[in-house]
């Protein structure tokens, strides 16, 4: 899987769980706090990327704050 399909799957969650971000918004160097979403969004966000992905990475690997490139190529690691 690449990170484009990754990254695009970010893109359709995040708008699916926090419909008023920008899809365009969502790059790389940013992390999903920063374009507003809370602990629980974070949660649902990576939890329905994993499952459209048939991806499963340990919750002791992701870090807290970190950008969606960063989430891009764990996600990717497990893929």
């Amino acid at each position: 899987m690449d990170d484009v399909a990754i990254l695009e799957s970010i893109r359709r969650q995040t708008v699916a769980v926090v419909p008023e971000i920008d899809p365009a918004e969502i790059t790389p160097d940013r992390s999903l706090a920063d374009l507003g979403c809370n602990s629980v969004d974070r949660a649902d966000i990576v939890t329905a990327v994993m499952e459209e992905l048939a991806i499963e990475v340990p919750l002791s690997e992701f870090r807290q704050g970190a950008p969606v490139g960063e989430l891009v190529e764990l996600l990717r690691t497990h893929a």
